[in-house]
C-alpha cells in the first residue's frame, strides 16, 4: 500500500525510532511500513492518521481500491 509516511516523518524531524516510539511499534516496523514491505494493521493506521492529525485515506493510497 502506497504512504506518504517517510515524508510526514521527515518533515517533522523526526527518527523511524521516534516515530515508532509514538505508535508503539520497532523502529523495524516503521521501516517495513514505509519501504510499503508491510501494510498497516487497521487499528495502526487510524493511530497513525491521528498522530499527523490526518485523514487515513490521505496518509495512505490503496491501488486496489
Amino acid at each position: 500500500m502506497r504512504n506518504r509516511l517517510k515524508l510526514l516523518r521527515t518533515e517533522r524531524g523526526w527518527t523511524q525510532a521516534d516515530l515508532g516510539e509514538r505508535l508503539g511499534v520497532s523502529r523495524q516496523a516503521v521501516n517495513a511500513l514505509e519501504t510499503e514491505k508491510h501494510d498497516p494493521s487497521l487499528d495502526l493506521a487510524y493511530r497513525i492518521a491521528a498522530l499527523f492529525e490526518q485523514a487515513v485515506e490521505d496518509i495512505f493510497d490503496n491501488p486496489h481500491a
